[in-house]
């Protein structure tokens, strides 16, 4: 027996294959406390949404450049603070948020740099 999927919902695999992410590290994810279904069906298989799609999305996004399970955590919390926060939280939020987009500034001129010294490596390489 099959049980039905809503549009807005996907299960596991559909979302592991959106992200390009293996089934097994979205349930880390959800072990961790960094992504949590939406819902689930009567049979107990996890269903995601587009939001939770959107999350894991920042998720992966952030891994390569270094940031740690807590680090992720925490700028997660930050986004979802912001979404309802007003005045002075919301100022301290995203002065917070100011802190990472400066942060993965850093980390992404590291990563082009790196990766300008692959290419120098490569024709180097390629000259012998």
């Amino acid at each position: 027996m099959t049980e039905a999927v809503s549009a807005t919902t996907m299960h596991i695999g559909e979302l592991a294959d959106r992200t390009g992410l293996s089934t097994r590290t979205v349930r880390h994810y959800d072990d961790v406390g960094l992504l949590h279904p939406t819902s689930r069906t009567e049979g107990g298989f996890r269903l995601y949404s587009n939001d939770d799609l959107q999350r894991l999305l920042v998720i992966r996004r952030m891994k390569p450049l270094g940031y740690s399970l807590e680090q992720m955590a925490e700028l997660l919390g930050i986004i979802d603070g912001l979404a309802s926060a007003t005045g002075a939280e919301r100022e301290r939020l995203q002065a917070e948020l100011d802190a990472y987009v400066a942060d993965t500034e850093d980390r992404r001129a590291k990563l082009a740099r790196n990766l300008d010294w692959a290419d120098e490596f490569l024709t180097i390489l390629r000259q012998h």
